[in-house]
Order: structure tokens, then C-alpha cells, then sequence
């Protein structure tokens, strides 16, 4: 048993090492001309274009915890184009960040969930008022953990909020230190064995889309490199689709997780790409203006202007 919880606890550290890691043997792109600088979390869309070595020539990776930690990059000028969550686009918006939303994916309810202790009795969301609920701030799972107080008549006050990065929340939820734990895949995956229950997912409650985030200084200075990549980041999410058991296969070193949680975390978090449109945008708006309403970022913003639809050809 020891010798499985040190496995485990090595995968995390492998997941959420480092905000921002660059990949080697790539080479670099400057911030003009040249190859894309990709921002990507382990598992999203992203990393199986990685996997399967099938990016442009110059293409330069860099490896991101979070979204929130990914938008900061943009914010830096370290990345051109990165994949996130939902929340994170509002919280980078919020902050002045830079970027344009130029694609989605289709809904991913099920890739989210609040996860607990079976020992601990709790059947039900309402279970957890006053009770202690861990989550990376800023990210998807924000937007879900509002929606569940919302669906289920409860207040932010009814429960306490601990913000913790997903290589924190693992350790704080195996040592009962907060009573769930409200995450994302593959970290899900990962945390799913005997004794552990999900409590909810966000079918129902958020659509729990990724979104890709490009800089305007990308948009102006490499439009044939972001059509190149884009064509071929349609192309190998199409592929992974057709080929569940291939993709398992390729992902899982990629991940540096076993095919199991892989396999599970891929047959309900892996979706086709989508363009934006006018009801995307209206659904981040709808995002963004609960998050200003409970004034968790300052003041309104428009995430409608964000939206840029001159790829969604490739997208559709």
C-alpha cells in the first residue's frame, strides 16, 4: 500500500510540476516569425498533438498546471496560443490580459466532479454546507462549485473555500484535511478508486467547454503559422476520436500516468473541437457576470469582445 500512495504521489508531482516548463529538443520561436510558443495542460487537446509529434516544424511546448497559470503567460508575452477552461478566460479578462478566443470544443460535463470520502456519509451537495471544499481559484471548477450553491440553495458562506493547485488538493483530500474536492481530469481520474464517491459533475450545471486563447501580437505577426497549427490540431482531435483505444495508447506516456485513469478520464473529457459563436459568447457572459455579481473579479467585463471567428473554418 505504501509503495502505490508513493506512486501516486510521484504522478502528481509529474502533473503539477513547475508552471511553465519548456519542452526540449523544439526549437525556440521568438515573439515574431518563426514557430508558435504553445502553452498546454497535461491532457487537454493539446497534449495529444504533442504526443504524437504532429505540430509544425519550430512548434516550442511549454507545460502549464493550470489555466490560470497558463493566462499569466499571455499576460508575460511567453506564450502565443494556449488551451483553458472557462473560467480562466474571464479571470484573465478581469485582469487586463490580452487575448482573443478563437475556438472551443463541445460540452464536457462529466470531465469535472466534486469528489468525497464515502467514510465520511455525505450523500448529497447540500451535505457539505459548512463544510470545507478545495479548488483552484480561477479555474473551471470555480465556475462549477457556483453553480452547485446556486442549484442547491445554498450561498457562498454556506461553505468554506480552500484555493488549492491540483498537486495540493490531492494530499489535502487523501489526509482529510478538506472534506472535497472539487477537480478537474485527469487529476479526477487519478483521485477515482475504492472509497472515493462523486458527489456531483456539471451535467446540468456547465458545459465545462476548453477554450483556445491566442495573443492579438500572434494573430498579427503569425497568421500562416496559426492556420498551419490549428489545421493540424483539427486534424489530430478528429484522429483521437475515431481512434479511442490508439489514443490511450500514445496519450498515456504523454500524461505519465497509467492507461487505466487515462482511459477513463478520456471517455467522457474528450470532445471535437468547435467554433465561437454568438451563443458561446453569450454563455462566457453569463460566466463572467456571476463571477462579478458574488465580486469575485472587479467589475464587469465583455467577454463577447474576445471572441475572434476568423478560424472558425477550421473549428467547424
Amino acid at each position: 500500500m505504501r509503495r502505490i500512495i508513493a506512486v501516486l504521489a510521484g504522478l502528481f508531482l509529474l502533473l503539477g510540476s513547475g508552471a511553465l516548463t519548456a519542452c526540449g529538443g523544439e526549437r525556440e520561436a521568438g515573439a515574431s516569425g518563426g514557430g508558435l510558443r504553445v502553452g498546454y495542460q497535461r491532457f487537454g487537446g493539446l497534449s495529444l498533438l504533442k504526443a504524437r509529434n504532429a505540430a509544425p516544424p519550430g512548434t516550442r511546448w511549454s507545460l502549464f498546471e493550470s489555466g490560470p497559470a497558463l493566462t499569466e503567460a499571455l499576460k508575460a508575452g511567453s506564450v502565443d496560443i494556449g488551451q483553458v477552461g472557462e473560467a480562466p478566460p474571464i479571470f484573465a479578462a478581469a485582469g487586463r490580459v490580452d487575448f482573443k478566443i478563437i475556438g472551443t470544443s463541445a460540452p464536457v460535463p462529466r470531465g469535472e466532479a466534486v469528489l468525497v470520502k464515502e467514510s465520511r456519509g455525505f450523500r448529497s451537495f447540500k451535505d457539505l454546507r459548512g463544510r470545507t471544499i478545495g479548488l483552484n481559484k480561477g479555474s473551471n471548477v470555480h465556475w462549477l462549485l457556483l453553480r452547485l450553491l446556486e442549484a442547491n440553495g445554498m450561498a457562498a458562506k454556506d461553505v468554506q473555500v480552500r484555493y488549492l493547485k491540483p498537486a495540493e488538493g490531492r494530499p489535502a483530500f487523501d489526509n482529510d484535511r478538506i472534506d472535497a474536492w472539487v477537480i478537474w481530469d485527469p487529476y479526477f481520474a487519478l483521485a477515482e478508486r475504492p472509497g472515493v464517491k462523486i458527489l456531483a459533475d456539471a451535467s446540468g450545471l456547465a458545459n465545462n467547454r476548453e477554450y483556445v486563447l491566442v495573443s492579438p501580437k500572434a494573430l498579427k505577426d503569425k497568421p500562416d503559422q496559426l492556420t498551419g497549427f490549428l489545421r493540424q490540431y483539427r486534424q489530430v482531435t478528429d484522429w483521437g476520436l475515431a481512434n479511442p483505444a490508439e489514443r490511450v495508447r500514445i496519450l498515456a506516456p504523454e500524461l505519465k500516468i497509467p492507461e487505466d485513469p487515462t482511459r477513463r478520464a478520456l471517455a467522457r473529457s474528450a470532445q471535437p473541437l468547435a467554433p465561437v459563436d454568438a451563443a458561446v459568447g453569450a454563455e462566457l457572459q453569463r460566466i463572467a457576470d456571476g463571477f462579478t455579481a458574488l465580486e469575485l473579479i472587479p467589475g464587469k467585463v465583455d467577454m463577447r469582445a474576445r471572441l475572434d471567428e476568423r478560424y472558425s473554418g477550421i473549428f467547424r
